[in-house]
């Protein structure tokens, strides 16, 4: 994959945590790349084939979502991206894609199916999840009788996310907007996690953006990826304990392992959690869509 940096005269608006973004003037092409983060900062190595995974997952996704909700692309064919682009097609293939112009709404939307991670320390410490009781008795790992909605305030790279209540969302957005924003949450949830339920996986928690374009919302950015979700394969769950995961989770505890501060810069990963990680990353896409990237 080519560094942004090496994109030679195309204009760099953006560099995310695993995405970079550049201007075409009337829209934007978004570069996944195989750049990895966790708790929040970019780790020095990156996952071979990576962006390729991710942007295709989304694109499953994308399409599926499609009844509930627009989304933000254009195109995802190099031949129909602005001229100066397709010089490198090589490194924009399957990894990309042209989307319009939308304004970020200023909430992460975070939907929990079943209590683990940070929704698991909160409940065993305090009872509840971003201020919300949840009954008492409760597993790690179990599935909540209704999925939660847990916003989060957005935060610069380097930085941890927030959690906030909904009474917050409704403080930064509006009541109307945050409310609409919890249902699309909950409406793309459901349908996802009952599609991949049906493909062996569950889906036990993710993260959705929206942005506003022409004053409609629309969904931007990625979609139940493995970098945006937690993936669990369901041959394999049984409540009480950690998942065996089909996402970045291995990643995150041989992190919590090493003892890492979680912060800036992040330690080098051992080439075997570099190399299972990549083959996690293509599993999940073979089980959701029947191909190989």
């Amino acid at each position: 994959m080519i560094p942004a940096t090496e994109f030679e005269g195309l204009s760099l608006v953006r560099q995310g945590k695993v995405r970079d973004i550049f201007d075409t003037k009337d829209s934007l092409l978004m570069v996944t790349t195989d750049r990895l983060s966790a708790f929040d900062v970019v780790l020095p190595d990156t996952i071979p084939d990576k962006g390729k995974v991710l942007n295709q997952i989304s694109l499953f996704w994308f399409k599926q979502m499609e009844r509930i909700v627009k989304n933000h692309i254009i195109s995802v064919d190099v031949d129909e991206y602005p001229e100066e682009f397709k010089k490198y097609r090589d490194a924009l293939d399957k990894r990309s894609m042209l989307v319009k112009k939308a304004k970020p709404l200023e909430v992460e939307c975070i939907v929990r199916g079943y209590i683990s991670g940070s929704g698991w320390s909160s409940y065993q410490n305090e009872g509840h999840v971003c201020g919300i009781p949840l009954p008492k008795g409760l597993k790690e790992s179990d599935k909540l009788d209704t999925p939660l909605f847990t916003p989060s305030s957005k935060a610069a790279i380097g930085d941890h996310d927030i959690n906030i209540s909904f009474e917050e969302a409704i403080n930064i957005l509006g009541r109307e907007t945050a409310e609409k924003l919890r249902d699309l949450s909950l409406a793309i949830y459901n349908k996802g996690a009952e599609l991949a339920l049906e493909k062996g996986i569950i889906i036990a928690d993710t993260k959705f953006e929206f942005g506003m374009l022409d004053n409609e919302i629309i969904l931007i950015d990625e979609i139940l990826t493995p970098d945006s979700s937690r993936f669990w394969p369901l041959d394999d769950y049984e409540p009480g304990r950690g998942q065996k995961s089909f996402d970045k989770q291995s990643v995150r505890d041989w992190l919590t392992a090493s003892g890492w501060n979680k912060k800036y810069p992040g330690p080098k990963l051992p080439r075997e959690i570099i190399e299972n990680t990549s083959k996690t990353y293509k599993e999940i896409y073979n089980r959701l869509t029947g191909e190989h990237v």
